[in-house]
C-alpha cells in the first residue's frame, strides 16, 4: 500500500530529539516523531515515597499530560474536571515501568527521579514516544549526579524505546500517525531494552483477530524501528551540553 506521507513499510517518521530543551530541570528533551511532539523532563528528588524508606533503593515514576490544544479539536485539562482520566493513569504507568525496567534501584539509593511527559502537538504514538524522550531525560539527569563511565555506580543498566506498529489495509506498518493508526485492523505499541528484551506488548485487534504470523510480524518491525530509535537516543545524549 501506499502510504499517505509516502514512507515505506517499514520506516518510522522524521525523528528529531533535542536534548536540554528546558532550563532547570534536571535533565530533558523535546522529541519529535513525525507531527508529534512531547516535552520530557527528569526531576531528582533526595527522598523516596514513605512506604520506601529505609530500603536503600529508589524510584522512578512517571506524569503525562496532553495540552489542550495538542489534537485538532481541543480538550478539556484535567485539572479542570478534578481527576486524572483512565487513559493518563495507563500511559503513566507504561513509562514508569518503562524507565525502571532499565534502572538499576539500590545504585539510585534513596532517591525519586520524576519524569514529566506533556504533549505538546499529538499525531499518534505520544506514549511511545514519551517513553523515548524520557530515557534521553533520565540518562541526563542522571549524569548531574554520577558518572556514566563508572559502571560500578552509574544506575543506568541499558537503553529503552517504544514505537507503535499494525496492519492498515492488510499491509503491517511501522510507526502509524493518527490517520492509520485510526483505521488500523491492528494496532500495537512496543517498549524493548537494548537487550532485545520486551517490557510491553500492547496489541489490540480492532477490526478482526490476528494470528502469529502478524503478531511476529508487527514485533519485527517494532524491534527494527526501535533500534533506529536507540541511535537516535545515543546521538542526543552524546550532543547534550
Amino acid at each position: 500500500m501506499t502510504r499517505s506521507d509516502g514512507r515505506a513499510p517499514d520506516t518510522l517518521r522524521p525523528v528529531l530529539i533535542e536534548p536540554g530543551f528546558l532550563k532547570f530541570a534536571e535533565g530533558s528533551a523535546l522529541i519529535s516523531v513525525g507531527n508529534t511532539r512531547v516535552l520530557c523532563a527528569a526531576s531528582i528528588d533526595d527522598r523516596v515515597p514513605a512506604w520506601m524508606k529505609g530500603r536503600g533503593v529508589g524510584w522512578v515514576t512517571a506524569e503525562y499530560s496532553m495540552l489542550p490544544r495538542a489534537t485538532q479539536e481541543r480538550t478539556q485539562r484535567e485539572a479542570s474536571k478534578g481527576r486524572v482520566g483512565g487513559r493518563t493513569h495507563e500511559i503513566q504507568r507504561i513509562i514508569g515501568r518503562a524507565l525502571r525496567a532499565v534502572m538499576d534501584m539500590p545504585k539510585l539509593g534513596e532517591r525519586t527521579v520524576w519524569l514529566d511527559c506533556d504533549v505538546l502537538d499529538a499525531d499518534g504514538g505520544t506514549r511511545t514516544a514519551a517513553v523515548t524522550g524520557a530515557y534521553v531525560a533520565l540518562a541526563l539527569a542522571l549524569q548531574k549526579s554520577f558518572d556514566p563511565k563508572d559502571a560500578a555506580r552509574w544506575p543506568l543498566r541499558g537503553q529503552i524505546a517504544a514505537i507503535s506498529t499494525g496492519y492498515v489495509d492488510g499491509t503491517a506498518l511501522l510507526d502509524l500517525p493518527y490517520e492509520e493508526d485510526s483505521r488500523a485492523e491492528v494496532d500495537m505499541n512496543v517498549a524493548m531494552t537494548d537487550s532485545r528484551k520486551f517490557v510491553e506488548i500492547q496489541g489490540t485487534a480492532e477490526a478482526a483477530a490476528f494470528d502469529r504470523a502478524q503478531l511476529d510480524s508487527m514485533l519485527g518491525l517494532a524491534e527494527r524501528g526501535i533500534e533506529r530509535l536507540f541511535e537516535y537516543q545515543r546521538a542526543a545524549i552524546a550532543n547534550a551540553k
